[in-house]
């Protein structure tokens, strides 16, 4: 059993990175399928799909994506932020840009999970999951 989902999600897409796969396997949940969703609404990953089971939630398979002349992985960095031993909350003023802003943030909010440029544009703070760059 996993006490983490959200370390569990990063840590898998980081190890196929570093193994260049080009498909990674995940068990599904709804968090995960949101933090999907925003990954490629981002332009991080190039495809998803969720596959669902007739007696579990499913499985989300990521095609990740890479440069096609350096073959380098489109996400550089993976970093949870927010844990289990200690959440980090933060104001929708207090959220601090990733990398200068050229990397995304995902908060958990009131009104769901989205980045943290949506999460300043609608003025909720929330719970920093991850950085990524």
């Amino acid at each position: 059993m996993n006490t983490d989902p959200i370390s569990d999600f990063l840590t898998r897409i980081r190890n196929a990175q570093m193994a260049s796969h080009t498909i990674v396997e995940i068990p599904a949940s709804n968090l995960k399928k949101k933090l999907t969703e925003i990954l490629y609404q981002k332009g991080y990953i190039s495809k998803y799909v969720f596959q669902d089971s007739a007696n579990k939630q499913g499985v989300i398979k990521i095609a990740l994506k890479y440069d096609a002349v350096t073959k380098l992985p489109a996400i550089r960095e993976l970093e949870r932020e927010s844990r289990p031993g200690l959440r980090k909350y933060a104001g929708s003023k207090e959220i601090k840009r990733v990398k200068g802003g050229l990397g995304i943030a995902i908060v958990s909010t009131s009104k769901g999970i989205m980045t943290d440029k949506e999460a300043k544009a609608q003025n909720v703070g929330g719970e920093v999951l991850c950085h990524i760059f």
